[in-house]
């Protein structure tokens, strides 16, 4: 559901230079100096993004001016990431190291989330987001069936995608999906409108939300922290916009009727949990796995919480590359003749 990525260990070269340079311009004035820190970070995430063999894009399709990282060899099987809530397209970066070599990778920032620019008055309804999301892969010209995967949120976005393109959809890889659960159990999964108390909206909120999103933080450079909460904080009318739509789809659905999108999915479905998930609790992922028609054995990793892409990037890499291979090497289906 949250935050911007955090560095791997190829970085740590880059992050002692970075502190370096940090020290230096302290004796800069403070303006100067944190814009020094906003253009290191983001020079960061550029090095990342290259070290998982990705390239970022912009796409304008109607209103929205997409923004996402595109890897891998066109013409190769297409594998589609999707981010979750206040996160972005760099969450997925240590996976995405682990495809770009045998697929066609493309991580949109969703609507809400990174650099995508949207009108004021955008909807940002799972549907339409949805729905958009869909214009962009048309627009994009990715031809042909995607193994979509999505994360918290935007494992919501993938299930409905799924279930409204399946002919376009190969295969599904959920992690610590949102959805409407009987089994929850969790302040955030009972009463949506909790979530409001994990925007980042003012310093010190990125602290509180790395605590709640992963069982053990890991150590972040000050310098980093407070690059990542000032993006944060300056998307928070998006991410506010984005939480409403949240809480409204909450009043609308229920259970059973959550029950009866997943029933109406026909893809192999690969499901992931953090069994630490403090978000969305890990005791909705056998739930998810009974409503789904074609869903294996969810895969529950201990010690980690609702950020496994990045709490433990190679445990998920080791579950999804075998589930890819094999869903390759099964036969397409077939779409009915127009």
């Amino acid at each position: 559901m949250m935050m911007n990525t955090l560095l791997p260990i190829p970085f740590r070269k880059t992050f002692t230079a970075f502190l370096l340079s940090c020290s230096l311009g302290a004796m800069a004035i403070q303006t100067t100096q944190a814009a020094e820190i906003e253009m290191s970070f983001q020079n960061l995430l550029q090095q990342e993004r290259a070290w998982a063999g990705l390239q970022t894009k912009t796409l304008k399709v109607g209103d929205i001016t997409w923004s996402y990282s595109e890897g891998g060899q066109a013409g190769k099987t297409i594998v589609i990431l999707i981010n979750g809530l206040a996160g972005s397209r760099d969450n997925w970066n240590r996976v995405a190291h682990a495809l770009t070599a045998n697929y066609h990778v493309i991580i949109p920032d969703l609507p809400a989330s990174g650099e995508t620019k949207v009108p004021k008055e955008f909807d940002y309804s799972v549907p339409n987001v949805t729905e958009k999301l869909r214009r962009f892969i048309e627009a994009a010209n990715l031809t042909g069936p995607a193994h979509i995967a999505g994360h918290s949120l935007g494992g919501s976005i993938a299930m409905l995608y799924a279930g409204q393109y399946p002919f376009e959809t190969k295969s599904l890889f959920l992690i610590d999906a949102a959805g409407v659960y009987k089994s929850a159990t969790t302040p955030y999964l009972k009463d949506p409108a909790q979530v409001k108390n994990m925007i980042v909206s003012k310093k010190g909120d990125f602290n509180y939300l790395m605590q709640q999103a992963m069982y053990s933080p890991p150590f972040i450079p000050k310098e980093i922290a407070q690059a990542q909460e000032k993006m944060m904080i300056g998307q928070v009318e998006e991410t506010q916009k984005m939480v409403d739509q949240i809480i409204a789809l909450n009043k609308l659905f229920t259970p059973d009727s959550f029950a009866l999108l997943a029933k109406s999915i026909d893809a192999p479905t690969l499901i992931l949990w953090g069994k630490q998930d403090k978000i969305i609790n890990v005791e909705v992922a056998p739930e998810l796995k009974s409503l789904l028609k074609n869903a294996q054995t969810p895969v529950i990793l201990d010690n980690v919480g609702h950020m496994p892409i990045l709490e433990a990037d190679q445990l998920v890499v080791q579950q999804y590359l075998p589930f890819l291979s094999k869903i390759q090497a099964q036969k397409p289906a077939t779409a009915p003749s127009p």
